[in-house]
């Protein structure tokens, strides 16, 4: 076994994880290089390999939460990578023009692929399971749990930032009797959007959210602020302030990060979600400085395991729908996005806030639903 083997060996080790073991979690390899590819380039090698076949794993998500779970994501520090983390802190990758890469790589893949992983609604954010028994209804409750933590009533007008294909929207107009306007720079989600609900008080504008200017009693954002990148936190932050009237509630959902990282990871970064970043909560609260009152701060970050897994499963019993189109190549990758955040959710290394703000603070005081 080479010397870079032999190491790799050791540090799995210490997550319970054997080289060529046979537990689901234990890894093997099928092609020689796969450790110097990961001491050189970290998570972006481990995931390279993995789409190229050099490596398996039955349980990619155990692997990736007993890895997370020892800290040996700390132990691997790639030098080639000091470039692409001064990139992320030194220069705007979410800027007007940039801001469109995600939706034409990632949420443009196309609706019948979403379809056959979301649930009927085609919500892409994190399930509620706290009474739910499959994705559906984890899906209804988060929304229905939205609904209620805005406290709205009936002709009130909502702005969805980052709309994606308008599950919240359409729940919250059915069943709170409210109008929408959603922004998303998805061609796909806007097209799929406006001829799903042609009869509902919604409208789907294919928008960048800093060309928004306009009053609304509500403002929410469910899973889009980990597109918009440290340098326009305060930006995103302007634009739901402007927008949002002095009695009225912004509620933002976003995956959070247990401590600041120069960008996002760089693998998802490549081959998922460009120009992304997780914000860690001191970068939410800097930019909500001055701007809002904190008036709640719910973490439920441990249901987005329980979410990516059957989005996983809806994926993996649908694939032979999308091989042909797609390739295995493209199945690989898929399958190490899901797994492999699945286990970093379970391992507590990623989170899930929602956070409610008001311009002035409510007179009173805010009781949290749940």
């Amino acid at each position: 076994m080479p010397a870079s083997e032999r190491y790799m060996a050791e540090l799995l080790t210490e997550a319970g994880i054997r080289l060529g073991g046979h537990r689901p979690w234990d890894i093997r390899l099928n092609k020689p290089g796969v450790a110097e590819r990961v001491f050189a380039r970290g998570n972006l090698g481990l995931g390279e390999t993995y789409m190229e076949g050099a490596w398996d794993c039955d349980r990619l998500d155990e692997f990736f939460h007993r890895l997370l779970r020892a800290g040996l994501q700390h132990k691997v520090r790639p030098a080639r990578l000091i470039l692409h983390m001064l990139k992320a802190r030194l220069f705007n990758r979410q800027t007007d023009r940039r801001a469109w890469q995600v939706g034409e790589q990632h949420y443009d893949l196309g609706n019948e692929f979403y379809g056959a992983m979301l649930d009927p609604r085609m919500t892409y954010t994190c399930g509620y399971w706290r009474e739910a028994d499959n994705l559906a209804e984890a899906q209804e409750a988060k929304l229905d749990l939205i609904c209620r933590k805005l406290r709205l009533e009936p002709g009130m007008r909502v702005l969805d930032i980052g709309c994606g294909w308008g599950s919240f929207m359409s729940y919250a107009a059915e069943h709170y009797g409210v109008e929408c306007v959603g922004v998303t720079i998805s061609e796909e989600q806007t097209a799929w959007a406006r001829e799903r609900y042609p009869g509902l008080p919604l409208e789907f504008r294919l928008q960048d959210y800093r060309e928004v200017d306009e009053p609304f009693d509500r403002v929410v954002s469910l899973g889009m602020f980990e597109h918009v990148g440290h340098k326009n936190y305060r930006t995103f932050m302007d634009v739901a302030h402007r927008c949002l009237k002095d009695d009225g509630l912004f509620l933002l959902h976003t995956i959070g990060s247990n401590e600041r990282s120069p960008g996002s990871d760089p693998w998802i970064d490549k081959y998922i979600f460009p120009n992304g970043e997780i914000p860690a909560l001191h970068q939410v609260s800097e930019a909500v400085d001055g701007r809002f009152v904190v008036e709640d701060l719910h973490n439920c970050g441990a249901d987005y395991d329980r979410t990516l897994m059957a989005w996983y499963e809806n994926f993996n019993h649908a694939w032979p729908r999308f091989r042909e189109q797609l390739g295995d190549r493209f199945y690989r990758m898929w399958r190490y996005y899901l797994l492999s955040c699945a286990g970093a959710f379970r391992a507590r290394d990623l989170q899930l806030w929602q956070w409610v703000l008001s311009r002035k603070g409510l007179e009173g005081g805010y009781r949290r639903v749940s």
